[in-house]
């Protein structure tokens, strides 16, 4: 996948469900700083809305996203 982000922590949520991919997320970027890249994998179909609402009210921009196989990866930029 040479079209993806360069990315600074990668997190991996295969086989969680709502709420938790979020929480993990949550957890995950207060160890990060602004500007830096986060990489989301996750399983979860709900993460489609869930990701986007998470950037918008955080005030993350969400840079890229696909879905392949299943799964659904996000690259997340830290406001």
């Amino acid at each position: 996948m040479a079209d993806t982000p360069d990315f600074h922590a990668e997190l991996d949520t295969t086989g969680l469900y709502c709420p938790e991919p979020i929480m993990l997320m949550h957890n995950k970027v207060r160890d990060m700083g602004a500007g830096e890249v986060l990489k989301v994998i996750a399983s979860d179909p709900a993460t489609t809305r869930d990701v986007p609402k998470f950037c918008q009210f955080l005030g993350h921009e969400l840079i890229h996203r696909q879905e392949l196989d299943g799964s659904y990866l996000y690259f997340i930029r830290l406001g």
